[in-house]
């Protein structure tokens, strides 16, 4: 009987995420808001609470973030990243300064202490690489000069995550100073030698990994990617982390064909994810951190056109591609979710997981808006403020001229 509820709670949210999947296409819109309140709605003070389905959701979710920043990690070789490491640092740090800090500033402002403000930072801090390649594909922008810049800005966010998601695991764990300090030196030291190992041997961890036939390369890829962030969860470091580090280093056609492979379970995972983290929200509780999150939300999206745009002047861009590029970095979603689920799951800070679902609420409706109309606002309002010019004086033959009747 256990079973077969399972079955049918399940088998039924499945179905309705795919409803919703199928109604947010259909608006051009990102679906990560609706499969939230779905969350919502079948959680902790929902309208119809879950119950037999709610630890295998819970596993569920867990492989979500790990396939989520496998496919990120695919996206990207190791001489990329080193070589965007290289170039655009300056705007990684640009990046994390604005962002960051409005996050760290409100944690502390409410009174939550320290690890919720680093919790919260990371939150504030991390764009939408899944949203934002989304919409530069609907916009038509993929082959735009400010697009590299977009990207590059995304890739130092995700390097940046190898290093932060150690430090807030070992934060929300409630360690030491010297265990945190071990904890991060192992993220960093496996960080390290992934990077290495997949720069000098890449090929050869490919031609291992690769198989003419899907199924293999399927298993093989996910099962190697699930041991590995096992491993890394067991050392105290991110499994989300192992996972992105499997990614980095398969490259070439074994990445191509992992990618199509997993790419619909990716999306399966996620959408778990996002309705576990909305289960265990209690409806409720968003009304009360409403104005705070929408004031973090206009603030951080300011902060996030103003770093697209810095980075985007830095490489040469014109102005108009510079406010392209900031309005494209505003959305917040998945990643944001992933730092805010690791306070909720240690009960660091109450209302941190309120607060994170409706600003990411916003963010994610009005990230799409931003991308489309940023540019076109900041043309209009730098026309309008420039001054009149008084009309040219006529000539003296024309002025002479006799008027035709």
């Amino acid at each position: 009987m256990h079973s077969a509820v399972l079955l049918i709670e399940f088998g039924s949210i499945i179905l309705g995420l795919g409803l919703l999947g199928r109604f947010a296409a259909r608006f051009q819109l990102s679906p990560i808001p609706l499969y939230l309140l779905a969350g919502l709605a079948f959680g902790e003070g929902g309208l119809l609470p879950l119950g037999a389905s709610e630890e295998f959701i819970a596993t569920g979710a867990e492989i979500g973030v790990i396939l989520l920043l496998l496919m990120l990690g695919l996206e990207y070789t190791a001489s990329d990243l080193v070589s965007n490491l290289k170039t655009h640092y300056p705007s990684g740090l640009v990046d994390c300064a604005l962002n960051a800090l409005p996050g760290a500033a409100v944690a502390l402002l409410l009174g939550w202490g320290p690890v919720a403000a680093v919790v919260l930072a990371g939150v504030t801090w991390i764009s939408s690489s899944g949203v934002i390649a989304k919409v530069l594909g609907d916009l038509g922008r993929v082959g735009n000069r400010e697009t590299p810049v977009i990207l590059s800005v995304l890739v130092l966010e995700d390097l940046a995550m190898a290093v932060y998601l150690p430090i807030v695991t070992a934060l929300v764990a409630g360690v030491g100073l010297m265990a945190g300090s071990v904890t991060l030196a192992i993220a960093l030291g496996a960080a390290g030698l992934v990077l290495f190992l997949a720069v000098r041997y890449g090929r050869l961890i490919s031609r291992f990994v690769s198989s003419d036939d899907p199924e293999k390369l399927l298993l093989v890829v996910l099962g190697l990617t699930i041991l590995v962030a096992g491993v890394a969860q067991q050392l105290q470091v991110s499994a989300a982390v192992g996972a992105f580090l499997v990614g980095i280093a398969l490259s070439g056609e074994v990445a191509e064909g992992a990618h199509t492979l997993l790419s619909p379970l990716r999306d399966l995972f996620a959408a778990v994810f996002f309705v576990f983290f909305g289960l265990h929200t209690d409806p409720s509780s968003i009304p009360p951190v409403l104005l705070p999150a929408l004031g973090l939300a206009v603030v951080t999206a300011l902060t996030k056109i103003a770093t697209g745009y810095w980075a985007a002047r830095r490489a040469g861009i014109s102005v108009k591609g510079r406010w392209r590029a900031g309005g494209a970095l505003v959305a917040r979603g998945e990643f944001s979710i992933v730092i805010a689920g690791l306070a909720v799951a240690a009960g660091i800070e109450p209302s941190l997981g309120p607060l994170a679902t409706a600003y990411v609420l916003i963010l994610v409706v009005l990230g799409p808006l931003t991308a489309r109309y940023t540019e076109p606002v900041a043309t209009w309002w730098s026309r309008r403020r420039e001054p009149h010019r008084p009309e040219p004086a006529p000539r003296a033959a024309e002025a002479e001229a006799p008027v035709a009747d």
